[in-house]
C-alpha cells in the first residue's frame, strides 16, 4: 500500500508533469512566462515532497519522474528554439561524407542534402523559427550563411542520432536520452539519491534539454561522469572498491591514475561538446595550490587538453582553420567583446562599460584561485558549481540553456540556490532588455549570497537546541 508522503509526492509530480506538458504544447489561456512560473512552482513542492520520502522508495520516484518529466518535451517541435535544426543539418552533412566546418547550409552545392523539414516549401516562410537565405530560399537553419559554431564531440553527436530518422524529432528523442542518463548517473554518483530530482525533475530539462534538444545536455552529462571519476573517498563501498585495486604492485600502479585519466578524456570531451564545461576543470583540480601537485592532477589535466586537441584532429584535416566556425563571429555578435556590451549586466551597474570585460575576468580569476587554494578534493563539484554559477552571473547570457551544466552541478552538490541563475536566464530570454537582465540576474545574486546564510542560521539554532537538550 502507497504510503500518504509517497502519495503526496505522486501528485505533484503529476501535477509538474501536466503542467509540463502544457507549457510545450504551448495550451490554455496561461501566457508562457505564467506556465514557467507554475512549473518552477510545482517542481519545488515536488522535490521538497520527495525529500520526506522513505529512502528505499526515492531511486524509483526519481526515475519515474524522470522518464515522465523527458517524455513530455517530445509532445511538439522546439518551440523557443531552432538549435535542433542546425543539428540536423550538420549530422545529414557528416553523413554525406562533408565536414560542417566546410561549408555553409546555403552553399549551393548542399542543395542535394536539402528537404521540407529543414526547407521548408510554399508555407509562406512566416514561422517564429523560419527565414530566408541570401538566395530567397525558405529554412529553419539558423544563420544559414555561416558555418557551424558547435565543436567536434557535439558533432559526433549530431552524426550518431542521424540515422535514427536524420530529422529533428530524432535529435529530441537523442536529447531524453541524454537527459536520463544524466538521472540516472547522478544517482550513480551523488550523495543523496533524492537530489538526482534536481536536475530529472527540472522543468529547464523538459523544454531546454530535450524539447530544444540543445547539445549543453551532452556536455553536462560528459561533465558529471567525468567528476564522478575524479572524486576520491566518497563513501564507504568506494572505499572499499579502492581498497581491493590497491592490493598488488600492478595495480597500485594504475588504479589512481587511471581513474584521473578516465576523467580527463571524460572532461575533454565535455569541453569538445559546448565550451562551457571548461570551467568545471578548477573544481576538477580543487586545492591545486595549497598542496603538491600529485601525477593524478597531472595526468588529469594533460589527458583533458589532450582529449580536447585530438577531438579536433580530424575535423582540422579536413577543413583546416575552418573548424573555428562562427564561433569568432558569435561572440561579437553576442555582446563578448571591448566596446559592444550586451552582457555583464549587473557589472555595469558599477563599472563603465570599457572595464567590463577586465572586471568580469578578474573576478572570475580571484574565484578559480579560490577554488584551487581552497577546494574540496573529495567534492570537485562544489568548486564547479562555484566557478560557473558565478560565470554565469557576470556574463548574464540570455540563453537559459546554458543553465544546464549548473543544473547538473546543482543535483550533484544540492546547493539548490543556484538554480535561481538558469531562471535568470529565462526570464530575460522571454522578456530582453538590460533592465530585464540587471533585475532578473540581481534577483537571482541574492538568493545564492542569502540563501546559504539563511541555512548557517538555522543550523546554529538547531545546534543551539540540542546542545542544551543534552
Amino acid at each position: 500500500m502507497i504510503s500518504r508522503t509517497v502519495l503526496r509526492c505522486l501528485l505533484a509530480l503529476a501535477a509538474l508533469v501536466t503542467a509540463l506538458a502544457l507549457t510545450v504544447a504551448h495550451g490554455g489561456v496561461l501566457p508562457l512566462a505564467c506556465w514557467y512560473l507554475l512549473d518552477t512552482a510545482l517542481f519545488a513542492v515536488a522535490v521538497q515532497l520527495l525529500r520526506r520520502v522513505p529512502r528505499a522508495q526515492v531511486v524509483p520516484l526519481v526515475l519515474a519522474g524522470g522518464v515522465a518529466v523527458a517524455a513530455v518535451g517530445l509532445l511538439a517541435p522546439p518551440r523557443t528554439s531552432d538549435d535542433a535544426y542546425r543539428y540536423v543539418w550538420d549530422g545529414r552533412v557528416q553523413a554525406a561524407g562533408i565536414s560542417p566546418y566546410a561549408r555553409t547550409p546555403d552553399d549551393p552545392a548542399l542543395a542535394g542534402l536539402r528537404d521540407p523539414g529543414l526547407f521548408p516549401v510554399g508555407d509562406g516562410c512566416a514561422g517564429w523559427d523560419e527565414r530566408r537565405t541570401g538566395a530567397g530560399d525558405c529554412t529553419r537553419i539558423n544563420r544559414p550563411a555561416v558555418h557551424t559554431i558547435y565543436p567536434p564531440v557535439a558533432q559526433a553527436w549530431f552524426l550518431a542520432v542521424h540515422p535514427f530518422g536524420g530529422g529533428v524529432r530524432a535529435v529530441q528523442a537523442g536529447g531524453a536520452v541524454l537527459a536520463l542518463a544524466v538521472t540516472g548517473l547522478l544517482l550513480v554518483t551523488g550523495r543523496e539519491a533524492w537530489r538526482a530530482a534536481l536536475w530529472g525533475w527540472f522543468p529547464g530539462v523538459t523544454v531546454w534539454a530535450v524539447n530544444d534538444a540543445h547539445v549543453d545536455t551532452l556536455g553536462a552529462l560528459l561533465t558529471v561522469a567525468a567528476l564522478g571519476c575524479a572524486v576520491r573517498g566518497r563513501s564507504r563501498r568506494g572505499r572499499a572498491v579502492r581498497a581491493r585495486e590497491t592490493r598488488g604492485r600492478a595495480v597500485r600502479g594504475w588504479s589512481e591514475p587511471g581513474r584521473a585519466v578516465r576523467a580527463g578524456v571524460l572532461l575533454g570531451g565535455a569541453v569538445a561538446a559546448k565550451l562551457l564545461p571548461a570551467l568545471a576543470l578548477p573544481g576538477a583540480l580543487s586545492g591545486l595550490l595549497s598542496r603538491r601537485p600529485t601525477r593524478a592532477d597531472v595526468l588529469l589535466l594533460g589527458s583533458a587538453l589532450g582529449a580536447f586537441a585530438l577531438s579536433y584532429l580530424p575535423y582540422v584535416v579536413a577543413s583546416g582553420t575552418s573548424v573555428l566556425g562562427y564561433l569568432p563571429g558569435y561572440l561579437r555578435e553576442e555582446g563578448y567583446e571591448q566596446g559592444h556590451i550586451d552582457r555583464f549586466g549587473l557589472l555595469r551597474l558599477v563599472l563603465p562599460d570599457r572595464l567590463l570585460p577586465w572586471a568580469a575576468a578578474l573576478v572570475l580569476a580571484v574565484v578559480v584561485v579560490r577554488v584551487l587554494r581552497r577546494g574540496d578534493r573529495d567534492r570537485p563539484w562544489a568548486g564547479a558549481l562555484l566557478v560557473t554559477g558565478t560565470a554565469l552571473l557576470l556574463v548574464a547570457p540570455a540563453y537559459p540553456w546554458y543553465g544546464l551544466l549548473l543544473v547538473a552541478l546543482v543535483a550533484l552538490d544540492g546547493r539548490w540556490e543556484w538554480l535561481a541563475v538558469p531562471a535568470a536566464g529565462q526570464a530575460l530570454y522571454l522578456t530582453g532588455g538590460q533592465v530585464a537582465q540587471q533585475l532578473a540576474y540581481g534577483t537571482a545574486l541574492c538568493v545564492v549570497l542569502l540563501v546559504p546564510l539563511l541555512r548557517q542560521r538555522r543550523a546554529g539554532r538547531v545546534a543551539v537546541v540540542a546542545f542544551g537538550e543534552k
